[in-house]
């Protein structure tokens, strides 16, 4: 743990990618096994479960520390994160542990089991043992919270100066279902396992959003555009008559989808598809709200599976009867891939075609992404026509051109700390409408980013002094601030008050100019719903 907790300091006070990488590199190297495997299983959010409820944590952390629990949640909002809290507030200790990070971990597992006194003697037993930052990390393990600034990418990039590996095929061999309680460093990284790669799906290729206007990339010909379809990016692979279907966050959800099952009887062994797991309710796209349903659900019943079946809208083809074709050209793998669309498409198999559109010009590249929310999608994704299939983001043969967010004028109504650099800070807001008939706002939707550091500073000075009323970290004030709040999806829903479910709400300017009766009403934002 010693050197695992020296290793995340290191990591945790720099912002440059260079010395990040030299810091992790060397761990790698002098690390024992167990600890290499659990570490690269950490920050590839392979983490234990939380064995520990942090209600509970909280009230045993503020009785270790002799306080009242009221005063450790004030601190806990002030500093932000549970972990560094604690860490703070327990009385400190100069005394350091010689287990290793492996052997925590293994105490942690175990740990889910016992009961809350055990639990209790545990964590009292480890944090009055562990200096101040083995217990911040050590309480960061419990919690299995673990952001420290370090991305899978520069994690694998380091891995491959410590191995003399190749980064891509390291990146390869840290996907799928693997389990860092069961494996070795050496059968994870250095070995050869073949039977390892049946499941195995490839490293996604990801997009930046276009920067500039489109005309900037080159000539409209060297591009061909699909629509960017609003689901769950997820791979889905058929090998030795078995089907596994994968998500971006590399998870394997193939229970999650009993209907791609068919899959495996008309498309041949050795196929990898990448696309978008879409609902397809009564026929047509549904909404991502629909596809939660399916998420969220341990079982798929038959009822749910007629009322919302889902369908893969594929857009590239990865692997064609068990070869890797990743490095042929964007068209060559397209027309790979329509060739099989064609021979199954009267099967009746949940596979459809994301169709690939070819444009004379960029204006009519621009008049198809004017189409978009009525095809039910985001927008239209750019790729050059003679692009491989790389690994992670990079910039040059795919780009994001999404269609301009929705926007509506809405007044601010609650506000609760922010986190990290905010935690000092009002920066969460809660946003209302008017409803017209009661003549009162009505909360739909909340937002934490999209003003400055010099805005956040202005509008905390001001909810400090205009606050209505306190309910824990939440403060009510007074309605005066009108924002823009911009969100990409809208749908109805019975969850919330205002009768509506916005997608990735963010802040878009803060209405100086407009006073809070001017601000839309919930008829406005409902008449945006498709």
């Amino acid at each position: 743990m010693k050197q695992f907790a020296s290793l995340i300091k290191k990591l945790d006070s720099t912002n440059k990618t260079t010395l990040k990488v030299n810091a992790l590199s060397k761990y790698f190297e002098q690390a024992q096994p167990k600890d290499k495997v659990w570490t690269i299983a950490i920050l590839s959010h392979r983490r234990p479960p939380r064995p520990v409820n942090t209600r509970l944590m909280r009230e045993w952390a503020s009785e270790l520390a002799k306080i009242p629990l009221w005063l450790f949640e004030e601190s806990y909002h002030i500093v932000g994160d549970l972990a560094e809290t604690i860490a703070l507030i327990i009385p400190p200790s100069e005394e350091s542990s010689e287990k290793s990070l492996h052997q925590f971990l293994d105490e942690i597992i175990r740990l889910k089991i016992r009961s809350d006194q055990e639990k209790k003697e545990y964590l009292f037993e480890n944090w009055l043992s562990l200096n101040y930052y083995e217990r911040f990390v050590f309480t960061k393990l419990i919690t299995g919270s673990f952001r420290i600034g370090v991305s899978q990418k520069l994690m694998t990039r380091a891995l491959a100066k410590a191995t003399q590996i190749d980064e891509d095929i390291l990146a390869y061999k840290l996907m799928g279902n693997w389990n860092p309680a069961k494996t070795s460093f050496k059968r994870l990284v250095l070995e050869e396992n073949k039977s390892d790669y049946l499941s195995k799906p490839y490293p996604f290729y990801l997009a930046y959003a276009i920067e500039n206007a489109p005309e900037d990339l080159g000539p409209v010909q060297e591009w061909a555009a699909e629509h960017k379809w609003d689901g769950i990016r997820s791979q889905v692979i058929i090998r030795e008559s078995e089907l596994f279907v994968w998500s971006r966050g590399e998870e394997l959800v193939t229970d999650k989808y009993p209907e791609f099952d068919a899959f495996t009887e008309v498309i041949p062994d050795g196929t990898v598809l990448d696309g978008e797991i879409l609902p397809f309710p009564n026929g047509e796209i549904g909404t991502f709200k629909d596809l939660q349903t399916r998420i969220g659900r341990k079982n798929i019943s038959k009822k749910l599976l007629e009322k919302i079946p889902c369908i893969l809208k594929v857009y590239d083809i990865l692997e064609w009867k068990g070869e890797d074709i990743r490095q042929r050209s964007f068209k060559e793998r397209i027309q790979i891939l329509e060739n099989l669309y064609h021979q199954v498409k009267n099967l009746n198999i949940p596979l459809h075609l994301s169709k690939t559109i070819s444009f004379s010009s960029w204006e009519a590249a621009a008049q198809e992404r004017d189409r978009s929310r009525k095809v039910k999608s985001e927008g239209l994704m750019l790729k050059r026509w003679d692009s491989p299939y790389l690994i992670g983001r990079k910039k040059g043969d795919w780009w994001k051109w999404k269609v301009d967010p929705l926007t509506i004028d809405a007044v601010l109504t609650y506000a609760m700390r922010g986190h990290g650099r905010r935690s000092n800070l009002f920066t969460d807001y809660t946003f209302g409408l008017w409803d017209k008939e009661k003549k009162e706002l009505v909360t739909f939707a909340k937002a934490y980013s999209g003003l400055t550091d010099a805005e956040f500073r202005k509008v905390d000075a001001w909810i400090k002094k205009n606050t209505l009323e306190r309910f824990g970290p939440v403060r009510s004030v007074t309605p005066h601030h009108v924002f823009e709040i911009a969100f990409e999806g809208i749908a109805e829903s019975k969850r919330h008050k205002s009768g509506v479910a916005t997608r990735f709400p963010r802040i878009l300017r803060w209405r100086k100019d407009k006073k809070i009766e001017e601000a839309n009403t919930l008829e406005d934002l409902k008449a945006l719903i498709p």
